[in-house]
This record gives structure tokens, sequence and C-alpha cells, in this order.
């Protein structure tokens, strides 16, 4: 399918046949597992495809933590430490035959049984990450990406590096330049201009919340002086009136509109080259946070052929109305093989804190007289959505300000009462980033999810003080608030505008730090979350967000045989050397009882 002209109408029928046929499909093998090691056995009674041995696995196979992130009494955990509550597991068939001791393991060990050891390796279940941008991960891997580049005179010469031999006229484009960071001095499009005067240039944000253009790309999207921009967007201008070269919030749909598209196999690329990168990192599973009519039809084909490498759960993106309409007509779809669920919907509700976009309560602290913007005012159809939860579709509603987060959870109390919701709907909050203190609570009441991002906190610390204050920051970021009120947590990247390694998400959530270990004792480290919750927070909290519990997130017999293998063990370095967590490596992920990606081989 394709979102070029007058492209959606026509290719309607074509997705909804291809969507109803969903259901019936079946995964083909993502590869063979490689032949490690063999030895002859006695043939058991039942003989598994893999058995994985001398391990450090953890299975999360034990009660939940209290809320104050003690472990459960039959948790592995004792007097102060963690160790491993099994060192072998066998699989067949895509799920997991037995985990538990190498001795009773080898019970399932036939001649053909592929035998890996991973010398004492730790093995956790399969990561998700609850809330991505696939394709975008997937382009900016192809493209100039300034994710951590500190200054625009800096983006601007890696751009130069990275574009030599550019055609007059060709589209520069990039992304991943802080809004947040570069909020109070945000640079203009003469600088752009200078080193690229024969190229249009389009730069994303690192959150897509705002664009850095030259004036070649503002001519052709016929943006001047008098262009006004669109509720809930900011073209920012110079002492004469004159555009910048950025636009903020929806402003800059302006320049998104006109940006070439990728071919629709480029397209695909984008997604399967994403999701491929999502295995080499460890992940099983991830969370498409907005995919429209062109997701859909190129992970449909991927899953149809059996080129999926891991599995994908789509949120479908509100913004794509005519698409999303008649996807509420067909209700969710869900895949028997868990590959391809189509049962939940993102819409956006307001824009961002580092671009001041997010709606909040009171003027923000460094700027009187502004609260941002929401609702209707930032693209919201609440009509549309009605529509969606009556036809039994899971809503995640992206909320970043106070004010947005309780206007979001006024929406929710009111749609409890749509014919046709579904009784256990998870309805979820993605972000949740900032909350009045009165407003907490009724997460639990409402039964929702808090989707939220442990980098987030760490990267946007040297700027969301400024922005909301001493008082408001204590309700910012607040994941242990969470967990004390009992509200179901998920964690993720929001990637590509976070760093999505794992590694990195477990250090943030359980020391509250940076990369470079800032600041001492963490920021707010009140709010930090024990490394049994932020694991739990990847693997089976999320597989809950995602109504696959019963499924993933643990590893016991008779779940799909998903899996992490890494060179660390977390449970220990986060209470001994926290900063080494820093330095893990992932070593094996497995996806239904397959080796999408196998680091002990090289």
């Amino acid at each position: 399918m394709d979102t070029r002209a007058n492209a959606k109408s026509k290719a309607m029928p074509k997705f909804l046949k291809i969507i109803s046929l969903l259901a019936l499909a079946f995964i083909a093998s993502c590869g063979d597992s490689p032949p490690d090691s063999k030895s002859k056995a006695r043939a058991p009674a039942i003989a598994a495809d893999t058995i994985l041995i001398n391990a450090n696995i953890y299975t999360l196979d034990w009660d939940e933590p209290a809320p104050d992130g003690t472990p459960a009494a039959n948790a592995p955990f004792k007097v102060g430490e963690w160790r491993a509550d099994a060192d072998s597991i066998a699989v067949l068939g895509g799920e997991i035959l037995y985990v538990g001791s190498k001795a009773e393991a080898h019970e399932y060990h036939a001649e053909e049984t592929v035998i890996i050891d991973v010398g004492g390796a730790t093995v956790i279940p399969g990561l998700i990450d609850s809330h991505v941008h696939i394709a975008e991960l997937g382009e900016i891997l192809e493209r100039v990406n300034l994710t951590g580049v500190e200054t625009p005179a800096a983006a601007v010469a890696k751009l130069q590096a990275e574009s030599a031999g550019i055609e007059p006229g060709a589209w520069l484009i990039g992304q991943g330049w802080d809004e947040g960071a570069w909020a109070n001095n945000y640079p203009n499009r003469q600088l752009l201009d200078a080193a690229f005067p024969e190229n249009p240039v389009y730069l994303r944000s690192l959150h897509g919340f705002a664009v850095w253009v030259n004036s070649a790309a503002l001519a052709l999207a016929g943006i001047d002086k008098h262009t006004s921009a669109p509720v809930g967007g900011e073209i920012v201008r110079d002492a004469a009136g004159e555009p910048t070269g950025i636009l903020l919030n929806r402003a800059t749909t302006l320049i998104a509109t006109i940006v070439p598209k990728p071919t629709f196999d480029q397209f695909s690329a984008f997604i399967k080259g994403g999701l491929q990168q999502m295995a080499e990192d460890g992940f099983v599973a991830v969370h498409e946070a907005g995919a429209n009519s062109l997701h859909i039809e190129a992970l449909q084909i991927l899953r149809s052929r059996g080129a999926l490498p891991i599995r994908f759960y789509a949120m479908l993106s509100a913004r794509d109305a005519i698409f999303t309409e008649q996807c509420a007509k067909i209700g969710p779809i869900i895949d028997p093989e868990g590959f391809f669920d189509v049962r939940s919907v993102k819409a956006y509700y307001d824009g961002a804190l580092g671009s001041r976009g997010a709606r909040l309560l009171a003027d923000y602290s460094d700027q009187p007289g502004h609260r941002g913007v929401s609702g209707d005012g930032y693209g919201f159809d609440s009509a549309l959505v009605d529509k969606l939860i009556s036809a039994g579709f899971q809503v995640a509603l992206h909320a970043i300000g106070d004010a947005g987060n309780r206007e979001v959870l006024d929406y929710f109390a009111a749609a409890q009462s749509l014919k046709g919701a579904a009784q256990d709907p998870r309805h979820r909050v993605e972000h949740a980033q900032v909350l009045h203190p009165d407003d907490f609570s009724r997460f639990k009441e409402l039964g929702l999810v808090a989707s939220m991002e442990p980098p987030h906190a760490v990267e946007d610390k040297t700027w969301a003080e400024q922005r909301l204050g001493t008082e408001r920051i204590k309700g910012a970021y607040a994941w242990r608030t969470f967990r004390e009120l009992g509200v179901p947590l998920t964690f993720n990247s929001d990637l590509p505008g976070s760093d999505h390694s794992i590694f990195y998400g477990l250090h943030a959530a359980v020391t509250r730090r940076d990369k470079q270990l800032n600041p001492e004792g963490g920021w707010y480290p009140e709010q930090a979350v024990t490394i049994e919750e932020a694991i739990r927070a990847y693997t089976s909290w999320a597989a809950y967000a995602a109504f696959r519990e019963q499924q993933t997130g643990t590893l016991k017999k008779g779940n799909w045989a998903d899996l992490t293998v890494m060179n660390i063990d977390p449970f220990k370095l986060a209470t001994t050397a926290p900063e080494q967590l820093l330095n893990g490596e992932i070593l094996l992920t497995m996806v239904n009882g397959k080796i999408v990606y196998n680091g002990l081989a090289e």
C-alpha cells in the first residue's frame, strides 16, 4: 500500500482482503540453529530441537515484587543477592519444553538435538521494546544520524562529511538533533544555507517534534513571512518576521509533506532492516507506535513470506484517519502465531516538553504565558478514537504534560461507557511524563498501563526542571510512584528518539544517571526502580501491555521459546557495580525457537 496521491482510497479493498486473511497466516522458518555441538544420546520420549546449557538463567517465573520493589518470597533472591534459578533450557517446535537443571534437560537430548553451550552467559526472557518507530530506525541506519551531536556547527560538519558528492537539487535528509537541549538557542536556516546552497535540507529532531530546514526547503514548501502556522504548531521567526528554519510541533507537517517519500520497496527495506537491528540488539518483539496503511501492507507481505525476524505488535496510527476508519469496521486481528497482531491504536494528545508543546496546567516556568497545546488543538480526533474503542481496540494515547495527562484520564473515564468496548482493554498512556499528584491514582482506577522511557529521564534532566520548576518536576518520570500505587508499567525507548540499548535502558532505570554517570547519586533517585522491576518492564510487563503474558515474558514450559542471551548478569551488577551495566553485549537472540542473531558464532 502507498501513501502517494489517491493511493489510500484505491488500495483499501486490497488491505481489507489482506488483513482478513492475516489470522490464517503461518510463519515460515527464520533460519536454522547453528550446529554448535552434538553428541549421541539414547532416544528420549520427547526430543528437543535445541538445548542451551551452562547458562545463568533468570526465568522470572516467580511472584511479582512488592510495590516498593522488594522481591517476592519465592524469588531467587537470598541475603541480598540474586542467583539464577536454572542453568539449562530445552526448546521444541517454537515452545519451551523444559527449563531447569542440565541433568534433567539431558533427558530431552537426542542425536539430532542441537546443543548450545553459552559458557556461563545470562539468559532472560526475550526483550520487548514496547514503543518504537521501526521504519524510522531502518531509515536512520541509511541516512545521516545526528543523534548525540552536541552543537549545530557539529551537525553541519557531520552532514558535510556524509553527503560528499550529493547532486545539486537533491534533498539532504538527517535526523536526531535534540530539540529539548537546543530549545533556548535554536539554530537558523542561514547556517545550513552557507553549507548547502544548492540542496534542500530537512533535519528531523530527536523526538520528531521539530525540524530544522534551510531556505531551499522553505521555498519548496512555500513557507515565508506570510505563512500561518497550523493549529498546534509554531513557525519560529526572526525579528523581521521571517522564518528562521525551525518549525515546531504540528508545524513540522508543512515541510514533512513535501519531503520525497521512499518507494514501497525502500520503505519495506527500512522496516526489515530496523527489525533485524532489534534482533541483533536482543529484542524478540516490538510495539509499533503508529502504523499507517503503508506499514501494514509492508508488514503483511513480510509476514506472509516468513521474513519477520521478530514479533510485531501494531498500534494503528490515528493520524491515518481513512485507513483507521476501515480498520474499525474489521476490529482487532490477532495472529495465532503472535508475529503480527493488529489490536491497538496510537493517537497524539499533546506535544513534547522539550519543544514546549506539552500541555501544562500552569505556565511553563521558563516561558510565562505559555502552556502548550492539546486535544483538538493538536489533532486529537475523539470521535475516531471512540469508534476504535467500540470496535474492541486497545488505545494508546501520547500524553506528556500534566494537563495533557489529566485530559487523557478524563477521556478514558468517559470512554468506559462506550458500547462494544473490550472488558479488559488495557488502554495505555504513552510517556505519562508529567503528572499532577492528584492524578497518579487515577491510572490504577481506570486500569491503564503507563508506558514510559527510562532514557528520557536521564536525557531530559538538563532542561526539564527549567520547563517545570522545582515542584512540578517531582511528578515527572515518576516510575516508583506508579509502582507504589500498583499501576502496570512497561518500559521502552521510543526509538529512534533514544538509544534502544537494553543496557542503557536498565542503567537509566536503576540509577537515574546518564551514560557519563551524571549526576552523582542519580537524578531524583527516589523514583528509580529495582533491577527486577526494570527487567520485567522490558519483558513480562511489556507482554502484559500487549495481552501476551500467557505466551511470553517468562521462561517456563509451554511458553514461546523467545529468549535473550547476554554477556553480563544484570541482576548482580545492578547491586555491585551498576555502571558496568553499560558494558553489556547481546550474544544470542532466539524467537519462536529459531536463532535470529548469534553473536556466539562470531
